[in-house]
């Protein structure tokens, strides 16, 4: 698998996002989808991926708890490409056993509670979504924060057992918003009031411009565990 992958990111070293969705649409068609938030990133995504729809889906997880602007955005989203994002929901038999041991809002109370509610409401619907995958792509910029500075083009999921594709990676956060201006892409609007990373709305919040960009999720831990375990790396 790790030879394979060095093969994938030597050839297409300097390509183009476009460019690498048109090679992995052709090579894993049907095997291979976008797990979107609806965050900036994975709206870029989307419109990248309108020529690929037949071989690249998409879907999102709702988590229970996101905002309402991610509602609408996900709303505006199917409109403008006429589509029906896959959705996936929590095992309601995974969220009652977390409310019995955590309580509503346990996630505050420590990293192990909040990783515990990521698991319940994120990581076990990635996972059903992601049966039958070869490959997932993600919106991940190395750039967004200090655990994702060593990512590649392509990766292995050791976690998923598949490939993770992150078309992103090199992009700035300005390029990203050009895109988005340029091509009328849809947005969550909370973009524009101080959330640069949105994920579920209690944990969540808008940061001063100038701090980083992924401190406005889960605000009380340190940096080093800000991820959800989505993107863990083994």
């Amino acid at each position: 698998m790790q030879k394979h992958i060095e093969t994938l990111n030597r050839r297409l070293a300097g390509s183009s996002a476009d460019e690498v969705l048109a090679y992995f649409a052709q090579q894993y068609g049907g095997r291979i989808a976008l797990a979107s938030s609806f965050g900036a990133e994975d709206q870029v995504l989307t419109h990248l991926l309108q020529p690929h729809r037949e071989q690249i889906g998409v879907f999102t997880i709702d988590t229970g708890r996101l905002p309402y602007e991610t509602y609408d955005v996900m709303d505006r989203t199917n409109q403008k490409y006429g589509v029906n994002i896959d959705v996936y929901f929590p095992d309601p038999s995974d969220v009652e056993a977390l409310y019995k041991a955590q309580g509503i809002n346990g996630f505050y109370d420590s990293v192990d509670n909040r990783k515990r509610c990521c698991h319940a409401r994120k990581i076990a619907p990635l996972r059903r979504a992601l049966r039958g995958m070869e490959v997932w792509i993600t919106g991940l910029r190395r750039e967004q924060s200090p655990t994702r500075e060593s990512m590649r083009l392509v990766e292995h999921d050791e976690a998923n057992g598949l490939l993770k594709l992150n078309p992103l990676i090199e992009w700035s956060e300005a390029e990203v918003w050009a895109h988005i201006h340029a091509n009328g892409v849809p947005y969550n609007r909370l973009h524009d009031h101080g959330y640069p990373s949105i994920g579920c709305a209690p944990c969540t919040r808008a940061v001063v411009p100038g701090d980083d960009i992924r401190s406005g999720r889960w605000w009380w831990e340190s940096p080093e565990h800000k991820e959800c375990g989505l993107h863990r790396k083994e």
